[in-house]
């Protein structure tokens, strides 16, 4: 890719794209590209001027040859970019609140009166009507008042009013309208499918391909805890699906031979090769979207609190002005108190808040999949951490391999990283990559693969059954013993590390010593967790009770349990629940989803397991726990701003209505001021919660 430096400093850059014409598409690809770079810490691409500014945590020479390397119309790289929607909305927004403004100045500026006047009669019909439906369905809500407010004003020939009204009522809706496309697009793109490679059947055995190469007719193995990444048919196998985030099930799903799988769902036991009915899996953005917009979820009760009382408030204002013309014999002033409405400024700011609070999250590589989540994480005073890869750091290393039964080092790490590569957690990935960098080839030696969620995985390799796993798996579940005259050697394995334990017929083969060291801001974190609100830290791990205890006293929680199985933590969740908690649970295995489902928030890793990221309420990316700050940040501040926003509009527009009925303001003055100031909190609810100075600095 030809481009030029336009300008630049320190870590920032900003370069024009040569002899390119860019399209929506093309920037879109560029831009995601660009951001799946581990040395670019943000990249902007604007299509418009063909202009893309990147900052970067890497070397200068680094963001140069990136840029310079790139190639356009790479279909390879399309599976980057989720949708095409982003840059589309923006773009017909901007268009359409651009001619609504320019319209709406250039008529009141050279039209004449008449021609004005018959203008404004026209468009007032739209909104009579919506007046008129209401009332044919017997209700009284906002429509109702914008009918009559616009309709007296016609009548008594105050066609600049009524042109006013109009105008700011499109606003308004134009500017929710374009802030909720735009937070249900974000949200749905950070809650799609995110798989990069599948294990494909070929002859031989299975292999592992990009989902970009595969084809319909394909046929796709999905095991125990992974997501289906395309719409397909069964072919054999039977497994338990989670669907819940495309039906609403809450229970998982049997899948058998002839039966149609979906793509983003999620195998929670058993396993399934499928036939993929299509290329890519996009079709997963599409239910999404549609799942968002028809969901509950994304309310939360402080929105319906709003809405009832919006809805509630609309005869009361009518009942004012019927009042005050009783009272006055005074038309003007009854119009005056009929311009303002509480139902407006409430049905806006609301859910343009909680929408703008879960896009301001996604800055901060967090996806909430309601706004309720957000309220109830203001209220939140227990949170309870699983420990491997969230207290510690996501990428744990294999240190040491310890061989048993005369096996050798290269032998134990070559078939563990077999077993360990089906399934996605942070020491399975620790194994393969460590398999990876000593070049050790790790072919399919096993028949079958077995995962017993918390305890380990069990398969047969040459008629022989071999198990890896924890030690209560390894030696108390299979029965598995320490060879003669290698007790010693056992007992020398250092504490410090995490272990993996694997056995073949019984006996034990190798230990794999895993360094899990903890994240350097974990105890930083929850000492600022405790400022937030949240009184009780809690941690809870598979690993021996000294390991734990160890890890418990560096961070500063206050309370930690070892030695735990999944049913373990979503009890004492649910206990905790029990006893008035709002509680918070952090955890990226296969073993925390029962806990994530039983909490009042399920916060899971994105780079964890899949079932685990469906099940929770937020996925983080967790480049740093600073994520968890910043989330509970915003949950706080958006309720400050829920309720100011409560006394701005109750107090605001109870002036206007005072001051109307006295005859101090004329009903243009009053729509006018009731409207801006229905627009200018509806744009404040739409800012930053977060001032960016006492922002977390977080890592790209």
């Amino acid at each position: 890719m030809k481009c030029t430096i336009l300008h630049e400093s320190r870590g920032r850059m900003r370069v024009h794209v040569h002899a390119v014409r860019m399209t929506l598409h093309r920037a879109d690809v560029l831009e995601a590209y660009l951001n799946h770079q581990d040395s670019i810490h943000h990249a902007t691409v604007y299509e418009r001027t063909g202009d893309v500014v990147l900052t970067y945590t890497g070397s200068r020479k680094e963001a140069i040859a990136l840029l310079a390397g790139y190639k356009f119309d790479n279909a390879e790289l399309d599976v980057l970019v989720t949708s095409n929607d982003s840059r589309k909305i923006n773009r017909e927004y901007q268009d359409k609140m651009f001619t609504l403004v320019a319209g709406h100045y250039a008529r009141k500026l050279f039209l004449p009166a008449p021609i004005a006047a018959a203008y404004t009669i026209w468009r007032s019909i739209a909104f009579v009507w919506k007046g008129i439906r209401c009332l044919l369905q017997r209700k009284l809500e906002v429509e109702v008042l914008d009918a009559l407010s616009i309709s007296a004003s016609i009548l008594r020939s105050d066609f600049n009013t009524a042109s006013s009204v109009m105008f700011l009522l499109n606003l308004g809706s134009l500017l929710e309208e374009w802030t909720r496309k735009k937070s249900l697009d974000d949200l749905a793109r950070s809650m799609a499918l995110n798989v990069d490679k599948v294990w494909v059947r070929a002859e031989g055995g299975e292999v592992l391909v990009p989902l970009t190469k595969v084809h319909p007719g394909d046929e796709i193995v999905v095991r125990s805890g992974n997501m289906i990444p395309l719409d397909g048919t069964v072919l054999e196998g039977e497994a338990m699906v989670n669907q819940a985030a495309l039906t609403g099930e809450s229970m998982p799903v049997r899948k058998a031979s002839g039966a149609t799988v979906y793509a983003g769902t999620v195998v929670e036991e058993g396993e399934c090769v499928f036939t993929a009915k299509a290329e890519g899996g996009a079709n997963r953005y599409d239910k999404i979207v549609s799942m968002i917009e028809e969901s509950e979820k994304l309310k939360s009760s402080t929105e319906n609190r709003a809405l009832q009382l919006a809805d509630r408030l609309v005869p009361w204002c009518l009942a004012g002005t019927v009042a005050t013309y009783a009272l006055t014999r005074n038309v003007t002033r009854a119009i005056s108190i009929l311009m303002v409405d509480f139902s407006c400024a409430l049905k806006l700011s609301m859910p343009l808040a909680v929408l703008s609070a879960m896009r301001e999250c996604g800055n901060y590589h967090i996806t909430v999949k309601g706004g309720k989540y957000l309220e109830a994480l203001a209220k939140a005073d227990t949170i309870v951490f699983d420990k491997t890869g969230t207290l510690t750091h996501a990428t744990p290393q294999v240190v040491q391999v310890v061989p048993f039964s005369g096996c050798e080092e290269r032998e134990v790490l070559q078939l563990a990283a077999c077993l360990e590569e089906h399934f996605p957690h942070s020491m399975a990935n620790a194994v393969v990559r460590a398999a990876r960098e000593r070049g050790i080839s790790h072919e399919e030696m096993h028949s079958e693969v077995e995962y017993i969620v918390a305890h380990g995985i069990a398969s047969r390799v040459g008629g022989e059954r071999v198990v890896i796993g924890s030690h209560h798996f390894v030696f108390e579940d299979e029965h598995c013993t320490v060879p003669a005259g290698e007790m010693d050697k056992f007992n020398d394995l250092d504490p410090q590390y995490s272990h993996l334990y694997m056995a073949a017929s019984g006996q034990l083969v190798g230990v794999i010593c895993i360094a899990d060291p903890l994240r350097p801001e974990a105890a930083h974190v929850l000492r600022q967790l405790r400022e937030l609100g949240i009184s009780n830290t809690v941690m809870m791990t598979g690993d021996s009770d000294r390991t734990a205890a160890a890890i418990a006293k560096q961070v500063g929680v206050n309370q930690y349990f070892a030695e735990v199985l999944p049913e373990d933590k979503a009890s004492f969740v649910q206990k905790a629940k029990a006893e008035g908690h709002t509680v918070v649970m952090i955890g990226d295995g296969i073993n925390d989803s029962p806990a994530l489902s039983a909490a009042d928030i399920g916060i899971a890793i994105n780079s964890g397991a899949a079932i685990a990221r469906e099940i929770a309420d937020v996925t983080i990316k967790a480049d740093s726990l600073e994520e968890l700050v910043a989330l509970k940040a915003i949950a706080n501040q958006l309720q400050r701003r829920v309720s100011a926003n409560y006394h701005f509009v109750l107090s605001f527009n109870s002036t206007l209505i005072v001051l109307g009925a006295m005859g101090i303001l004329q009903p243009a003055t009053s729509a006018m001021l009731h409207n801006l100031s229905t627009i200018g909190i509806s744009l404040k609810s739409m800012t930053n919660l977060l001032q960016e100075e006492s922002v977390p600095q977080l890592n790209a």
